[in-house]
């Protein structure tokens, strides 16, 4: 079958005619909800550019498999200095990017080097990254101006992507000496993909990179199409023409598990969902605590995800080094609530709940938080934006509340614990509740830098009490995911770090 003659056939619905047609055996079919803003690895924080990303790059380090464990990827080998400010890796030898330029330690250099000069969300991974020194050809050593304990976590994150120098170069100009420009719609890295195809709007085109120095994928190509309806996915999975539906509703879930050709792997995951409280906007304590009591969390976790999710308890979720099962737990009391906005002095003003529409359940998710605000005399008017615009009002702190949905890109708790309550990271950075509090920021930069687990999780723990107990977000629900794929597809593994990213190269059908 022409893999050109499918997409052409596929990649439309036009008049409510569905054009139905089986994608090959050797391409996978994804439909997601939005085209990335970007893939530069330097410069996006989102799920939707690293599934582009994730697979189209090598980095040092790699999870392995199910779990959270660290393994060499373009590594072969590192050892650390015993005040562990310096890393030394060695590089695999068999590395190269199509054009055949070798994955060296200059490219290892140059790459991070372009990391911190784009500036970047991704930069913010490697606080304490103050040189890279390309050693020789297969050695190179990263110096840390003070240790930080997750360090060889971020060498697996989506932002620690190896470039490739000379592609990069050939594209940089006086104003754009980074080639941004080019590598927001473009990859230049040596995974296991190449980026060939991006028609905005309709679909992304992945084709397997024949000089891959790894095990070659199985399959020839993944085609990520642009179905922003859940409604429409649902119908193209039933049908046969994708083979994963990433933005299904939890109702559309539920309604498909007995398809034909369907199946929805369910696994325990590290993906939160919460509110943000805009601190500026809503600065008393007593305020946001009363909104905290007055969320249904039993109600909204069995309305919206179907059961299907736990109640947060504390800011670092069941599953993740600094989970407290004893933390404290805001449970659903309008009583204690009207009482607290009483003692806030609250005035009854209005407040703006923002969302996006690119997670199917938060339109129901704003609609029930809604009823329950309301119910103990906060009015709120509901505001949905698409996914981009969202993410500007969040930066620039344009919002009273706002639906959020967070998972670790690296594991370890700073990921929850320094980037939510830094005051430091106030916005798109992290702490997007643009909280503050000098105790909370002195607890968690120490904690950030001790190499001694215990001490380090006994300041966090601390840290969390004050967290909680402010208010400082409506801490929701820790989310089982669902997913929704055709039942040929074979060698799918779920691994927490890697949501919604997809082991695209272990993949067959």
């Amino acid at each position: 079958m022409d893999f050109r003659k499918f997409t052409i056939a596929a990649a439309v619905l036009a008049g409510g005619l569905v054009l139905a047609q089986q994608p090959p055996e050797d391409v996978l079919v994804v439909a997601s909800s939005n085209d990335p803003q970007s893939v530069d690895p330097a410069w996006e924080m989102d799920n939707h550019a690293w599934m582009v990303s994730y697979w189209t790059y090598d980095r040092l380090m790699a999870y392995e498999g199910e779990t959270t464990d660290m393994v060499p990827s373009l590594a072969e080998a590192y050892e650390v200095s015993d005040d562990e400010t310096e890393w030394t890796f060695t590089l695999r030898e068999d590395a190269v990017f199509p054009d055949g330029t070798p994955v060296d330690a200059a490219a290892v250099k140059y790459s991070f080097d372009r990391l911190l000069g784009v500036a970047a969300g991704p930069s913010d991974v490697f606080p304490t990254l103050a040189e890279v020194e390309a050693v020789s050809d297969t050695v190179v050593r990263f110096h840390l101006s003070e240790p930080f304990a997750p360090f060889l976590s971020t060498l697996a994150h989506p932002g620690a992507a190896i470039v490739n120098p000379e592609a990069v170069e050939a594209e940089a100009t006086e104003a754009d000496p980074w080639a941004r420009d080019f590598l927001s719609r473009n990859t230049a890295g040596s995974g296991p993909f190449t980026l060939t195809e991006w028609r905005e709007g309709e679909r992304i085109e992945l084709t397997a990179n024949a000089d891959y120095w790894g095990e070659a994928p199985a399959l020839s190509r993944v085609l990520i199409r642009i179905v922003p309806e859940s409604s429409t996915q649902r119908i193209l999975l039933e049908r046969g023409e994708v083979d994963i539906a990433e933005n299904l509703t939890n109702d559309q879930k539920e309604s498909i598990r007995d398809a034909d050709g369907v199946t929805v792997e369910e696994h325990p995951s590290l993906a939160v969902q919460y509110v943000y409280l805009n601190n500026r906007e809503l600065s008393d304590p007593l305020l946001r605590q009363a909104l905290s009591y007055a969320v249904n969390y039993d109600g909204v976790i069995d309305s919206i995800e179907q059961g299907k999710a736990e109640q947060m308890r504390g800011a670092v979720p069941f599953g993740l080094t600094g989970y407290d099962g004893d933390a404290f737990q805001y449970s659903h009391d309008p009583d204690r609530a009207r009482e607290l906005l009483d003692e806030a002095g609250y005035d009854g003003r209005e407040l703006r709940l923002l969302y996006a529409d690119q997670t199917a359940s938060w339109p129901a998710l704003a609609q029930y938080l809604q009823s329950n605000f309301e119910q103990v005399g906060v009015p709120v008017k509901l505001e949905q934006f698409s996914w981009a615009t969202m993410r500007e009002r969040l930066d620039d702190g344009n919002f009273d509340l706002a639906l959020g949905g967070w998972s670790p890109d690296f594991a370890d708790p700073y990921m929850f614990m320094n980037y939510w309550f830094d005051s430091a990271n106030g916005g798109l950075a992290g702490n997007r509740s643009f909280y503050e509090n000098a105790d909370v920021d002195e607890l968690v930069r120490e904690a950030a830098v001790l190499s001694d687990q215990e001490e380090r999780l006994s300041l966090y723990r601390e840290a969390q009490d004050i967290v909680v107990d402010e208010a400082a977000y409506i801490y929701l629900y820790q989310r089982n995911l669902q997913i929704p794929m055709r039942d040929r597809v074979q060698g799918y593994v779920f691994n927490p770090m890697l949501v919604d990213m997809y082991n695209f190269p272990d993949i067959s059908k």
